[in-house]
Formats: C-alpha cells, structure tokens, sequence
C-alpha cells in the first residue's frame, strides 16, 4: 500500500482506535450479526462512545466540533474490510442524516434530538429514495401542504437505510412545483401521525442492515420541523451526497484491500501441481492487477480529501471516483472469488460477502450511470 503523505499523528490515532474497536467488537460477531439479519443496540452505542458520529457536528451535542475528510474515509475503510457490509450500513444510517440536521434543523430540535442521534441512543435516517426513482432527486414525488402551524406530508419512500430502527427521519418533499426549484426537508419524529415504516425483507446482502418503506398518509409535521428554507432543499440534499459519495468510494476501497488480503493469504497456503497457488504466473497477475486498482483507488481518494480540507468540494471528482472504484471493487471481487474457488463460495468467507455487496455500493448514494453523467455536467460538457 502506498504512504499517505497527507497523515498526521491525530488521524494516525484516529484509526488506530477505530481498528482496534473493529477488531474487539464487530470482527468476532460480524457475520453471526448478519445471519441473524440485525446488529445489538448496544453497538450504536459503542461506536457512539468513539466519537466517529460527531465528525462535523458541535461539541455542544456531542461531537467532535471539527471535521476531518481523512478520518471519515479512514473510517469508512476499515470498515470495508470487516467484508460484512451489513454491520457498517446498520450503524451508518445516522451518517447520512446528521449533517443535514446539524446544518439546517432548528435549534429546539438539535437540543432535543442530535446529542441522542451522535451518541448512539437513538437512530436517524435519511429520507430521499421514492419507489419510482433514486438518484433523479428532482423528479421526488412525495408532498408537503402547508396547513396553517402544520405540513401535511403525503407519499412515500423506499430502501431507506435504517428507516425500521430510527427515531427521527429527514425526509425529501415537494413544497412547490416540479423540478429541483420546488422540494424541502422536514425532520419527521417516529410518533407523527400519519406516519407508518414497513421493513423491506429478502436482499441479496446488507442482511444485519434494517432498510424500509416509509409512508406519510396525510402525515402533519410541525411547520417548525422545515428544516431550511423552503423550496431550496434540492442544493442541500446535493451537498449531502457529497460526504455519502465520498465515504462509499473509501468503503469499496476497503471491500478491494480485504480481497486482496485473502487471495493472497489463500494463494500462499494452497497447492496445486506441486506448488503454492501465489507461484502460478496467471495468479500473480491477478494480484499484481488488483494492487494497481487499490492504489490507483487510494490515491485518488486521497486527492479528493485534499481538496476537500482546502476548502473546495470537487463534485465531478467525488463522482468519477465513486464510480471508479465500484467497477474497481467489481474487479477484485470477481478475482478473489476466482482465486479461492471452492473456499471463497461459502457463507462467513469475507470475499463471499463482498462479492454479492458488490451491486449496492454501486447503486447506493447514486448510481454508476448517473456519477458518470452528473461528472460529465460538472465538467461543463
């Protein structure tokens, strides 16, 4: 792996604890978690005592009072490599929602909820995704009526990561009329009547991971729970995506490290034809490819959090590199399971996980096909 010469002794220690937690609390529990399709509550509250909730958020709630784009992609890096992406999408729907709630909600709701959310007493999720479309936030369907001290939410969400778990929602609507210039967000507390959550049941991965349908049926949010101005939250939602992007490149990246970790410790220890797997030409290639495409992915990342502690947000940049390293995380995938075979088949085998994990860091926080086209637009072309 390549030195990161932007590394400090603070982000140094930061991932250290963060290893170490890793490897004391989820590693011995990840896939029997899976299995059972859900993560104790107990571990919100751990990873809440570590602090990596509060990255960007006030010290007066909880957290840390700064922000660090190196430590949220060390972050999410080791947390890739536990190859059971159920555990890190159960504890990351609070990521997604945090930033905006600390932002944009009032003051009334950051004291009453946000401490709770960064310390892992209670879970947030973020509400975007609608069962017609994803990633074409301006086509969002569901609405908000302004009804004197109240707006009437009707409509619905879907694959909302966290949504069966949360407390507290922000929620995607439509205040005024069609495209990006007519949606606002609203913090929707669990109790709001109107408001109802079915789980969604039988994916392909992300087992430990409650994801839901949400609906609002006449559902009456306080008008004080408009978070932002309204009619301007289509900006906020994009600015949002930035950091989940982000984190979704370095998490692929950490799935690529941990293929590569077990194809070659497999290829070492299995023979074929009188010798170690690892002394075939054909498999070293494939090592050799997969370690180009993790460094060519590190380097890039790192690149991007440069800029993005400089002060600059390189949109087109954050969205080539989602989709860089998910079609590179496709790549190591398949090798690794080519490499251990038989081994890499059965359930519990980190490249077994990843390999059907693939698709959703792919998908999630937008697809391959829409990072590609948003980059292109961000380029002027």
């Amino acid at each position: 792996m390549l030195t990161n010469p932007f590394d400090n002794e603070q982000r140094a220690a930061f991932r250290e604890t963060v290893s170490r937690f890793i490897d004391v609390e989820i590693k011995p529990h990840a896939f029997e978690w899976d299995e059972a399709g859900e993560i104790p509550w107990e571990l919100h509250e751990k990873v809440g005592a570590l602090g990596v909730f509060g990255l960007g958020i006030d010290e007066e709630y909880g957290g840390m009072g700064f922000d660090d784009p190196f430590m949220r992609a060390d972050y999410a890096i080791l947390m890739g490599k536990i190859g059971c992406g159920g555990v890190p999408a159960a504890l990351g729907g609070r990521g997604i929602s945090l930033d905006p709630i600390q932002r944009l909600a009032s003051k009334e709701i950051k004291d009453r909820a946000l401490r709770d959310i960064v310390e892992g007493r209670k879970g947030s999720s973020l509400g975007i995704t609608e069962p017609g479309g994803g990633s074409d936030v301006a086509a969002l369907k569901t609405t908000a009526r302004r009804d004197g001290d109240y707006y009437v939410l009707n409509g619905s969400k879907a694959f909302i990561t966290g949504g069966m778990n949360s407390d507290y929602f922000v929620i995607g609507a439509r205040t005024g009329g069609p495209g990006m210039s007519g949606i606002s967000l609203f913090f929707v507390d669990i109790d709001t009547p109107g408001f109802s959550r079915a789980p969604l049941e039988r994916k392909m991965g992300w087992w430990a991971s409650d994801q839901a349908s949400l609906f609002f049926d006449d559902c009456r949010v306080p008008a004080e729970n408009l978070m932002g101005q309204e009619n301007y939250g289509f900006m906020q939602i994009m600015h949002n995506f930035n950091n989940e992007r982000l984190g979704l490149t370095a998490w692929a990246l950490g799935m690529m490290i941990a293929c590569y970790e077990d194809s070659v410790e497999w290829a070492r220890q299995r023979e074929t034809f009188g010798k170690p797997l690892i002394k075939h030409q054909v498999i070293r290639h494939k090592l050799a490819d997969m370690s180009a495409k993790i460094d060519a992915v590190q380097s890039y990342l790192r690149v991007i959090c440069t800029q993005i502690e400089a002060g600059n947000m390189p949109v087109a940049e954050i969205c080539k590199s989602k989709f860089f390293a998910t079609k590179a995380l496709e790549f190591c995938a398949s090798e690794a399971m080519q490499i251990l075979g038989g081994a890499g088949y059965i359930r519990g085998c980190r490249v077994e996980n990843i390999y059907r994990e693939v698709k959703v860091i792919a998908i999630g926080g937008g697809s391959e096909e829409i990072m590609r086209d948003l980059a292109v637009r961000q380029m002027g072309l």
